[in-house]
Parts: C-alpha cells; sequence; structure tokens
C-alpha cells in the first residue's frame, strides 16, 4: 500500500443515508447508461450540492428491479473529510425530484457498509384480490390480482420455506453465485382498507427471489396449486418455470436490519465470504 492511498483513505469519512422512493419512473437502483436509476440520481446530486471535484459512487443494502418502491432503503457514502456534509440532507432535500427522499444523512459507525453488514432486508409485497375496492391512488403500489387469496392456505404453504434453505427454484441464476438464503418470515395479512400485505424478510435474496416467492405464494391462495407443489418446486436445482414471477410495482423495501455496532465489521467479512459479488 502506497502512501499517497494511505492518505486518500484517511482523507475519506462515510456516511449512512437513509432514503425513500418510488420506483414507478426509475429504470431500478442501479446506474445504467442514458436511464434515470436512483442510484445515478442521488449520486449526481450528492456531487453537485457538495461541489466535489469526483463522482461519488453509493452503495445500497438492497438492489431494486425497475419500478420496486423503497420505504427504508439504506446506503452508504465515502465524502472528503473536509466536505460539508452537516449541510447535505438539507440541501439534497431541496435538490432531489420528490419521488426520491432522504430521511437522514448521519456518520456511519466503525465497520458499517450499507450492503454486507446489513443482517436482514424486510419487504412487503401488496394486492388487491376484489375482497375490497381498490383504491385508484394506489394503483402503482399495489398488484391486482383474480382473488379471492386464501390467506391461510398461503401461510400454511409458507411455513415449509422459513429457514436456511436452497431458493434457487426461486432465483435467476448468476455464475458463482450462491442461492442459498436464510427465509426469516413469510406471512400475509390484510390491512385496514382490506388489500394483503405480504411480508417478506430474510438475511438476504438473489435476483427475483421475492417475487417469484409472491408467485408461487398467490398461485397456491388462488387454489391453482397446493403445499405438495410447492415442496416439489423446492428440489429444483434451476429456477421453476411454472412460478409466476409477480409485477415490480406491488413490492416495497421497507426495512434494513443491522447488528450491533461492535459486530459490524465481523458481519461484513461473514456476508462478503458467503456472497461474495452477488445480487443481494
Amino acid at each position: 500500500m502506497t502512501e499517497g492511498f494511505r492518505q486518500a483513505q484517511a482523507a475519506t469519512e462515510r456516511w449512512r443515508i437513509d432514503l425513500s422512493y418510488d420506483g414507478t419512473d426509475f429504470s431500478g437502483w442501479a446506474s445504467q447508461p442514458g436511464l434515470r436509476t436512483v442510484q445515478g440520481t442521488l449520486e449526481h446530486w450528492i456531487t453537485q450540492v457538495l461541489r466535489l471535484p469526483e463522482p461519488v459512487q453509493v452503495v445500497c443494502a438492497g438492489r431494486t428491479d425497475a419500478g420496486v418502491h423503497a420505504r427504508g432503503q439504506v446506503v452508504h457514502v465515502d465524502l472528503p473529510a473536509e466536505a460539508p456534509v452537516d449541510s447535505l440532507e438539507r440541501r439534497l432535500r431541496r435538490v432531489l425530484p420528490p419521488d426520491v427522499v432522504v430521511r437522514g444523512v448521519s456518520a456511519a459507525p466503525p465497520g458499517f457498509d450499507a450492503r454486507f453488514a446489513a443482517v436482514w432486508r424486510r419487504y412487503v409485497y401488496r394486492l388487491n384480490d376484489g375482497t375490497a375496492a381498490p383504491d385508484p391512488l394506489l394503483r402503482g403500489h399495489i398488484t391486482r390480482v383474480r382473488g379471492p387469496l386464501d390467506l391461510d392456505a398461503m401461510n400454511a404453504a409458507g411455513t415449509m420455506l422459513i429457514g436456511l434453505k436452497d431458493f434457487a427454484a426461486f432465483c435467476r441464476r448468476r455464475e458463482g453465485a450462491s442461492t442459498i438464503r436464510t427465509l426469516l418470515e413469510l406471512h400475509a395479512e390484510r390491512d385496514d382498507r382490506g388489500d394483503v400485505a405480504y411480508t417478506v424478510k430474510a438475511d438476504a435474496f438473489c435476483h427475483s427471489m421475492v417475487r417469484s416467492l409472491m408467485g408461487a405464494m398467490t398461485t397456491i391462495g388462488m387454489g391453482k396449486r397446493d403445499a405438495d407443489w410447492l415442496a416439489e418446486v423446492m428440489t429444483s436445482p434451476v429456477r421453476n418455470s411454472t412460478i409466476n414471477v409477480m409485477p415490480a410495482h406491488g413490492l416495497c423495501l421497507e426495512e434494513v436490519g443491522y447488528p450491533p455496532d461492535a459486530d459490524l465489521a465481523a458481519r461484513v467479512v461473514a456476508a462478503r465470504a458467503t456472497r461474495g459479488s452477488e445480487e443481494l
């Protein structure tokens, strides 16, 4: 390691940004040339409002697909120590488009990594199955299905997926990436409007896993498949073509959980060893 590199490292500080966004008009989280993305928008405006000589790069807890929303996204960014970060939250709120809102900017504790330090992510998928009149104002956030859905059947079948398992049948395979995940919660309930809110919580998710899980659960809830079919699906070593991937707009990243500050560095090391550069 050169002395110049050490100085460059010492001259930056890591910050945590809590973020919410409506994914309707974004081509997903990750920056893509010529497309409007959440990452690209955030990086552009951080660089602009702090008048930085070089573009910044932000790292998120969960890379959402095009059309997926987030209420509790977490990112980190390394900024020059002399940058006026104390005013960053206020400045970003002034310039960011209305479909992106910064909820908070805070100094990251030692060892913090928005992606690899996370111990769980909680998503909620929202459906309207016709038991209540759909709210037209929520049409971009709730998926309509031809119901009614049997929530008891969905919840009973979902119990067999809880725990450390190989979810290859629900994931788009990526070269060298593991499909083994620990599913912590899979539960459907009706909200005050009568719509279905389906919570999916795990240590991490592989690509398309949540929407594929929802496709399987919705099929069971409609009575087209049963728990025996789900058990058979789980034996597949590759993505199962009988599973429907649900539309993106019904999905929202609600919350990300982290360990105590003293355990952050160890968590990062463990997560990098098991998941490398794959999607979370």
